[in-house]
């Protein structure tokens, strides 16, 4: 018997242990110790952004991309939001453009009226948010702009959104990811959970990456890129984690995508019934395709290009839940390596929550959100037949219902 746990344990570790590495790196890395290291200049995002703000043009036209599929609900209010916003001085254009994809109500009108552009798209065939921005890239490109910045059809932005992203494109980036926040937080543990899963892996993790010199991420809602970086990295995503996906395209390709962690984009996050199943379910099935996609091909090309080794680490980081869960397991199995690696590994969760709750600008009611940890770990697992359907589906958009 003891044999038998021995080989529970090894394994176990090995399963989490990509994930725990990339936890401890970026735990690290978000660290506020940056004001010191900055006042030096010798911070690794201060070089990089030195090395190339002299060779980049600077951005006088932007196109505001919003694909959407049937957002009667919201599409109205978002252009609003995204008219409000402030124009750095430097732009010539800000053109607010909604690219209606395969739509069946009055999504089209109703962005027209608001003060959008609109460019209906039908194709029964490549149906999905990956086809929907590769068509308005391709279209965009061809009208001269200089660089796209996407936001979904249902997010309100902060009114600082286009003056951040210009100010990073004018020091040299690639491209630029906003803050992604839910909107409209309850008080309810599980949205509290909810709120601090999503701040730990859309503000903490980019900003780490950021503060490390590394790309921090693509999280699909607020990220914009430059017509050069799409020339030399031509939009082909079209997976359900497009973002996801295309990233990892970037990183290969050497550039670098720049955290704006001083604006925000914010959007509705389903926490319960079928609408949360329905996207939980179908997010980590696409995340487990891009893994057996791509993880074999990073892991061969990490010899040669250190810079693939975190989208590696971060491409094997379980979903949260389950890697706690697995952890606990280990901690329970008698083998002492394990439960000591086990030991530590959940202590750097909790680090690493703890810090998201704090940079966050979070504060003790979120931590509310932690008691409804055992329930979110057992509606996870009830999840994984959905999970596993969903890693042989297509990439068809089928819209999230709003709660």
């Amino acid at each position: 018997m003891s044999f038998v746990f021995y080989l529970i344990g090894i394994g176990l570790t090995l399963v989490t242990l990509p994930g725990t590495i990339e936890l401890a790196l970026l735990t690290l890395g978000a660290l506020p110790l940056g004001g010191r290291v900055k006042k030096r200049g010798t911070s690794l995002a201060e070089r990089r952004t030195n090395e190339t703000e002299d060779k980049k043009i600077p951005i006088r036209r932007l196109a505001i991309v919003v694909p959407a599929h049937n957002e009667v609900a919201s599409i109205a209010d978002c252009v609003r939001s995204l008219s409000r916003c402030e124009r750095p001085p430097t732009l010539d254009a800000a053109n607010i453009v909604v690219i209606a994809d395969n739509c069946t109500d009055q999504t089209a009108e109703l962005a027209s009226r608001a003060g959008a552009r609109v460019i209906e798209r039908r194709d029964s065939q490549r149906r999905g948010k990956g086809f929907a921005l590769q068509a308005a890239f391709a279209k965009l490109l061809g009208e001269g702009f200089d660089a796209i910045l996407v936001v979904d059809a249902d997010t309100v932005v902060d009114p600082n959104l286009l003056t951040e992203v210009v100010r990073l494109f004018d020091q040299g980036a690639n491209g630029v990811q906003a803050r992604y926040l839910p909107l409209g937080v309850t008080d309810s543990p599980r949205a509290r959970l909810r709120n601090v899963a999503l701040t730990a892996f859309n503000f903490l993790r980019p900003l780490a990456r950021d503060r490390l010199g590394m790309s921090c991420g693509i999280t699909g809602n607020g990220f914009a890129l430059r017509r050069d970086t799409l020339e030399a990295v031509p939009y082909r995503a079209d997976s359900i984690v497009e973002d996801l996906e295309y990233h990892v395209s970037i990183v290969r390709a050497g550039l670098r995508i720049r955290f704006a962690g001083a604006t925000t984009v914010r959007a509705p996050v389903p926490v319960s019934g079928v609408a949360a199943r329905t996207q939980r379910a179908r997010w980590e099935g696409g995340r487990a395709r891009m893994i057996a996609k791509y993880a074999p091909a990073l892991a061969s090309e990490v010899i040669h290009n250190a810079r693939l080794l975190e989208p590696l680490l971060e491409l094997l980081l379980l979903p949260l839940a389950l890697h706690v869960s697995l952890l606990v397991v280990g901690l329970a199995i008698p083998f002492f390596p394990g439960q000591i690696y086990s030991a530590f590994a959940l202590a750097l969760v909790g680090l690493h929550v703890g810090l998201a709750i704090k940079l966050g600008g979070g504060g003790w009611t979120d931590l509310s959100g932690l008691t409804a940890v055992p329930a979110y770990i057992a509606w996870k697992v009830s999840l994984m037949s959905a999970t596993l359907r969903s890693t042989r589906s297509n990439s068809e958009w089928r819209r999230t219902e709003r709660q």
